[in-house]
Formats: C-alpha cells, sequence, structure tokens
C-alpha cells in the first residue's frame, strides 16, 4: 500500500490520480459563474484578479478570456506547471502557499471551490483569510467559495465507488473532530493506493468570526453558482462577498 504522511494536499493534489477522479467538473457551470460573479462584483474590463488555489487553472483561462488580468496561485508545483502552458501578457500562475500574503495587491480575490480549510494547524485558515485582506488594492473584493457544510452533512453519501478511466476509485466520507474526510483508496499501475482529503467543516458564522478578526466586513451571501440566495439548509453552496 502506498500512503503519503505529508499534509493531505501537498501530496494528494500533485499525483495525477486526482485529476482523473475530478475530470468529469462541469467547465460551462464554471464559467457561468466566473461571468455572472465578474459582473456583479463590477470589475473594470482590465481589471486584475488573483485566483488563489487555483488548480490546473480553469478559472484563470477563462477570467482571463474575457478580458481580465489574471494571476492564478497554487501550492501543487505539478497543478502550476500545467497551467503555465496558458499563461500570457495577461495571465501568469506561481506556486505559493496562500496562507501568506503575495507580493501584489488585487481588484478581486477568488477563492473557489471549496479550496479552503485544508490546513493541519488551524490558524492557517485566519492567516489566509488575513492574507486575502493583504492582497487586496482599496475597495477590492473578496471571493469566498465554500461548501454549504448543512447541506453536505445533509446529504452525505458514506461510501460509494467511481470509475474513471479504467481505476476504480473506493470512497468513503465522515465527520470526525470537525473535518469531513474521505478515505480515497484505489489500485492502479500494480499498486494500491490511499489518500484523504481533509476539510475542515466550517459553517458561515465560523467565516463571520474569521472576517471580523481579519478586520474585513461581508457584503453578501449566495447560495449557488447562480448567485440565488443562501438558505442554511437547503443551498448546495456559501458563496461569500467581502472586503
Amino acid at each position: 500500500m502506498i500512503k503519503d504522511n505529508k499534509q493531505w494536499f501537498t501530496s494528494w493534489f500533485d499525483t495525477p490520480f486526482y485529476h482523473i477522479l475530478y475530470k468529469d467538473r462541469d467547465d460551462k457551470e464554471a464559467q457561468a459563474f466566473m461571468e455572472s460573479l465578474s459582473s456583479y462584483l463590477n470589475i473594470s474590463e482590465d481589471g486584475e484578479i488573483l485566483d488563489l488555489a487555483c488548480g490546473k487553472g480553469r478559472h484563470s483561462i477563462y477570467l482571463n478570456s474575457i478580458g481580465y488580468h489574471v494571476t492564478g496561485l497554487d501550492l501543487s508545483k505539478e497543478s502550476i506547471d500545467f497551467a503555465s502552458q496558458f499563461e500570457n501578457d495577461t495571465l501568469h500562475f506561481d506556486v505559493h502557499d496562500m496562507s501568506k500574503p503575495y507580493h501584489k495587491q488585487f481588484d478581486a480575490v477568488f477563492n473557489l471551490f471549496t479550496s479552503f480549510g485544508y490546513f493541519d494547524d488551524e490558524a492557517d485558515n485566519l492567516n489566509t483569510i488575513k492574507a486575502i485582506k493583504a492582497n487586496l488594492k482599496p475597495n477590492g473584493v473578496g471571493v469566498i467559495d465554500f461548501m454549504n457544510t448543512n447541506f453536505v452533512l445533509n446529504n452525505l453519501v458514506s461510501e460509494n465507488t467511481k470509475t474513471v478511466d479504467g481505476i476504480t476509485f473506493n470512497l468513503k466520507r465522515f465527520v470526525e473532530n470537525g473535518y469531513l474526510i474521505k478515505d480515497i483508496s484505489f489500485e492502479a499501475e500494480g499498486a494500491h493506493y490511499n489518500f484523504q482529503e481533509r476539510v475542515k467543516a466550517f459553517t458561515l458564522e465560523d467565516f463571520k468570526a474569521m472576517f471580523e478578526k481579519a478586520g474585513l466586513q461581508l457584503l453578501d451571501v449566495f447560495g449557488d453558482y447562480k448567485l440565488k440566495k443562501y438558505h442554511p439548509d437547503f443551498s448546495e453552496r456559501l458563496i461569500m462577498i467581502f472586503m
């Protein structure tokens, strides 16, 4: 069995298997979300956006294609190496730890697709909020797109399998010590692999407390990618706009 004891995201995100498991993500939905969000925020046509924890850059690339100057940051060197092939004069990627401020300020900072709450040291979650604040220009706006924890827990599928590209992933989900945990096991290339995803089960109230500690103001909350009103029990997403 192959298991990596580093922080889970530094090992799992750098494997090709992570991208295989999640290759069916809905790009059309993501693009429509970016259009709705950028329109709602009224970001100027040549505005600068930071895509924090950008993965392979799907949001960054699309935001750049509709006219924005975009920087995508991620801790995964493999993801950034892949995304870098799409760089141009107004699209750049860099390897960076999201819990620390970057060396530039932006009109907007986006943290999308539940790319928050990963750290073993819980202080780094607040540090990330503070880093987002430091990376905002005066009157800049931050966006965190997180899971709606209440909805996820109420609809949790404890166990299932998913076969992608000939690999059968065995998925088990449970809650432990305030974290939503997904165990992922599979066989590939003659070896057995076991990885784990751990995300802190933050609620809206938890984020409000962190925003207050960081000196940020929550402006609006949406419950899905069409920017419909947030409901604590029935919304699939928790999308927070703050500055």
